[in-house]
């Protein structure tokens, strides 16, 4: 049973760190921050009820049971925390949010602070790794302890499924199929965690026995309602990022052809550990050394050469768009070429500037570079098989 619950929180943890790709930013940002907080509250509720871990903190503290009102309190800042994350993801004015956050936590936090002094008062002399709740269900304080946690955390689930079927209707996209993932997770907690939990209490109050409902049912139950919450609340923020990542890998492979041809002429720095860079930052890297290098060879630039190619390409067909395209990427390669040469700029030097480097954004650098690989105008011109008059 640990291994599937450490795996649960492995999980839940490397979710919060690809959150975290970035720490400064999303701690700056209050629903990103929400998020890290609750997704690693839902993991550490796994690792804490691990039968594993609660042996290892009972035995540390000496305590029999300690592991428990660790456990219970842990579950109910879990529970705080999605309210929380909530509160920020539906926004609204600062002030409001900052008092309702306030009020969240002001109420789970005496949870805590009750189910701590109750274990305190209560008798629990045996050690009980995975059937605590109903072993002691019937031990004065201990059993209050055990109904409390349960209460708060149902309360916060309810609140949960209450709203996400209010606002799954006026949203779209991802956050309503989010939305749809934190309903389905808190259903699963609801119905195979609490539900199970609950009627293995009353069995016991009745003198009755259903441990198996608490000790098998429930834990499976609730590992998968916490992992599809979680889904529910990364996905969101995640797959737009990943989407942006993916289109900045296909504009960094898009480049590359333009960057082999200027790459000698680039003094930018190389940027340290860039191994372990994402797309984006390798994207940002490649713009800015290309645009190094695109100012390294405009002395080279010749305007003929511009001239007698956009000729060429309109006579082959090309649009106007397409043709001054090629035009630019044919005297890129004749500067690329005389400059990797060492041979004289040409006499009359050009103030034409490339269209990427009036432009933001990487669409004309990626033209640029398309017709670097694929015009034969540009081919010609790259060789040397073409000359203008200053030939």
């Amino acid at each position: 049973m640990s291994l599937v619950v450490y795996l649960g929180a492995l999980v839940l943890t490397a979710a919060c760190l690809l959150l975290l790709r970035g720490p400064r930013a999303a701690l700056r940002d209050p629903l990103t921050a929400s998020t890290c907080v609750a997704v690693a509250l839902g993991a550490l509720v796994f690792f804490c009820a691990a039968p594993a871990t609660l042996s290892t903190v009972n035995r540390l503290t000496g305590v029999p049971n300690f592991g428990a009102p660790l456990t219970y309190g842990v579950l109910t800042a879990y529970s705080c925390s999605l309210l929380i994350l909530l509160i920020n993801w539906r926004g609204g004015p600062r002030e409001r949010v900052r008092r309702t956050v306030l009020r969240c936590m002001a109420a789970y936090g005496a949870v805590i602070v009750a189910v701590v002094v109750l274990f305190t008062l209560a008798d629990t002399p045996v050690e009980r790794l995975r059937d605590l709740d109903t072993y002691y269900a019937n031990t004065p304080c201990a059993r209050e302890m055990i109904l409390l946690y349960l209460l708060g955390h149902s309360a916060a689930t309810t609140v949960m499924c209450v709203l996400c079927v209010k606002w799954a209707r006026e949203v779209t996209g991802l956050l309503r199929t989010g939305l749809r993932l934190i309903l389905l997770g808190s259903l699963l907690d609801v119905v195979g965690f609490q539900a199970a939990k609950y009627a293995a209490l009353v069995a016991r109050w009745a003198g009755g026995d259903l441990d198996f409902l608490s000790t098998i049912v429930a834990p499976p139950m609730a590992s998968l309602g916490a992992l599809a919450c979680s889904a529910g609340y990364v996905l969101p923020q995640l797959v737009p990022a990943a989407v942006a990542h993916w289109r900045s890998l296909g504009a960094y492979r898009a480049l590359g052809p333009l960057w082999a041809q200027v790459r000698f002429a680039s003094t930018a720095p190389k940027p340290y550990a860039s191994f372990w860079q994402l797309p984006q930052e390798r994207l940002h890297w490649r713009e800015v050394s290309i645009h190094d290098a695109l100012l390294a060879l405009a002395p080279y630039f010749d305007d003929r050469v511009r001239e007698a190619a956009y000729g060429t390409a309109l006579r082959g067909g090309a649009g106007p768009r397409e043709a001054s395209t090629v035009a630019e990427a044919a005297m890129l390669a004749d500067a690329a070429r005389r400059a990797a040469a060492r041979q004289e700029p040409p006499g009359l030097p050009s103030s034409y500037r490339l269209r990427a480097t009036r432009t933001s954004g990487t669409d004309a650098l990626v033209e640029l570079a398309r017709a670097l690989t694929h015009s034969p105008v540009v081919a010609a011109v790259r060789d040397g098989t073409v000359r203008t008059s200053h030939g």
